[in-house]
């Protein structure tokens, strides 16, 4: 029988065929011997988020019977159904983390309709020395972190600034509830500026929100104050920035920088009195206050995210922010830092495929400035 089924492979050209259906097929068997079924789920293509207590969620996904039809291996699962890199897939498969209905599996197991294929995160830590320092967490689950970060803080180390950190207090954080997680800030905040700051618990997470940012579905507010008198209610910045001198950190409107996208809403103007600008400072009167008169809080929508776009965008249109002496903002006893807040986030859960609307309230120094020029 055999020798007559190897003739009709050679004639019809198709012996290597039969014979790798023939494995797939012997494995499919032994995993409806291994493996318990459930046929009732046979309709489920998707991600199934399951929590666990202090560790981060797993992948799952329910192999469908159109699945099973095409004979796909478990390697061939995880890259058609999770959006993983190719660095996290080479590490799961290393570090052997898939399981098939509970138990650990190789990849090229076959599996069938009802199977559950399942993904544990790799376990990664972050170490910085623990302080304690002031934040509000807005959002939490085992995968996202989402902290109302304070201004004066840097996000994480650098060479000027090595401890005293969002990094250092997360770190803390983590040891007091005894989670553990490898700190990855998904997006970035100046050390001045206040709101919203986004940590990924795991790669996954991470590489998700990138794809995100870049199909323009992360949407991103902020509400800061200028000086002067905006004329239109509405407006959009379409200017590139750059570095005008490479070796310094200035950015700036330039031909050859990067296309940036900033669109802008008054919500209010403020039109203080005269007597205002001479009681600013004792040397310092209406007739040499040296910004256009008047405020304006506008909230801001990114549509890309260059360094210092928000604070480099208002200059160039001669509406500095308020207390940003870096680009212009002479410094005056109204607020000790930009008056500039990130107030709105919403992006898709990786997870649960749910958007999530995030708010940081105003912090309490501009709620005091918005009293002072009012």
């Amino acid at each position: 029988m055999h020798d007559t089924l190897s003739l009709r492979c050679r004639r019809s050209g198709t012996k290597f065929i039969l014979r790798l259906r023939l494995v797939f097929t012997k494995c499919r068997r032994l995993q409806r011997v291994l493996h318990t079924t459930a046929a009732s789920r046979d309709s489920y293509d998707r991600y199934i988020l399951k929590k666990q207590s202090s560790t981060m969620s797993d992948l799952i996904h329910i192999v469908t019977e159109e699945d099973e039809a095409q004979c796909l291996p478990v390697s061939t699962h995880i890259k058609r159904h999770f959006q993983l890199s190719s660095r996290l897939r080479g590490r799961i498969k290393r570090e052997k983390l898939v399981y098939l209905n509970g138990e650990k599996v190789d990849g090229y197991i076959i599996p069938s309709a009802g199977d559950e294929i399942k993904i544990c995160m790799p376990e990664e830590s972050s170490y910085f020395p623990p302080e304690d320092i002031p934040y509000d967490v807005v959002f939490e689950d085992n995968d996202l972190l989402v902290i109302n970060k304070p201004a004066g803080y840097v996000v994480h180390p650098t060479h000027g600034m090595p401890e005293h950190t969002i990094a250092n207090g997360i770190s803390k954080r983590m040891i007091d509830s005894g989670d553990k997680f490898k700190i990855r800030f998904v997006n970035r905040l100046d050390m001045d500026t206040s709101g919203l700051l986004v940590v990924a618990k795991n790669s996954f997470v991470q590489d998700s929100y990138t794809r995100q940012q870049k199909a323009d579905q992360v949407k991103k507010e902020y509400i800061a104050v200028c000086y002067g008198l905006i004329a239109d209610d509405f407006g959009t910045i379409d200017a590139p920035i750059g570095r005008p001198d490479p070796a310094k950190p200035f950015r700036g409107v330039t031909e050859d920088g990067k296309p940036s996208v900033t669109h802008f809403e008054v919500l209010e103007r403020f039109c203080p009195p005269g007597s205002f600008y001479d009681n600013i400072t004792d040397s310092m009167s209406e007739s040499n206050y040296p910004f256009p008169k008047g405020f304006s809080m506008v909230r801001l929508r990114l549509e890309t995210g260059r360094t210092h776009q928000i604070r480099v965008h208002m200059m160039h249109i001669g509406h500095t922010l308020v207390g940003d002496e870096f680009y212009g903002g002479e410094c005056l006893p109204l607020i000790k830092r930009q008056a500039l807040h990130a107030s709105d986030l919403s992006f898709i859960h990786p997870l649960t495929e749910k958007r999530l609307d995030l708010h940081a309230p105003l912090p309490e120094d501009i709620q005091q400035l918005l009293s002072i020029i009012q």
